[in-house]
């Protein structure tokens, strides 16, 4: 491969638009593995939200995509390969992108919906907090005013 070839395929996995319009490879081999990755990635996102157990497949996922991803880049940067496999690994490479993209998405909404669990649980905590406190401990009305006289 000549070295413009290999710069200009290096620019392309690196450009933050690559994935735009890229697919989630079908099947892809990491470390010896084939892995169904589309199906792999549509079945997580699927969900609305990852399983306990699941998180920890995941995440082992991600790493083992991105450690995939580096091989093959470092591949393309030491020459070790001609054109035409480096167009191939390019390729891969991109389709790896879009499918830890996809993940990592998953994981953003995950989180910002766990915080938003807490935080209500938090709130409902306080206010039994705050209505047993002031002695408002019937508090089916939601006003903590229910049963006075007035």
């Amino acid at each position: 491969m000549k070295e413009f070839e290999r710069k200009q395929l290096l620019e392309r996995i690196e450009r933050d638009s690559a994935t735009v319009g890229a697919d989630i490879p079908d099947e892809i081999t990491i470390q010896g593995e084939e892995i169904e990755l589309q199906s792999f990635v549509f079945e997580i996102k699927r969900r609305e939200t990852i399983p306990r157990g699941e998180r920890e497949r995941v995440e082992q996922a991600k790493k083992n995509l991105r450690r995939e991803r580096l091989q093959r880049k470092q591949r393309i940067e030491d020459n070790e390969v001609s054109y035409e496999r480096g167009e191939e690994l390019a390729t891969a490479i991109i389709g790896i992108d879009r499918a830890l993209n996809a993940l990592e998405q998953l994981g953003a909404a995950n989180i910002e919906q766990e915080a938003q669990a807490q935080e209500t649980a938090d709130r409902k905590r306080w206010m039994q907090f705050l209505q047993k406190a002031l002695g408002h401990e019937d508090a089916d009305s939601g006003t903590g005013r229910a049963g006075r006289s007035y």
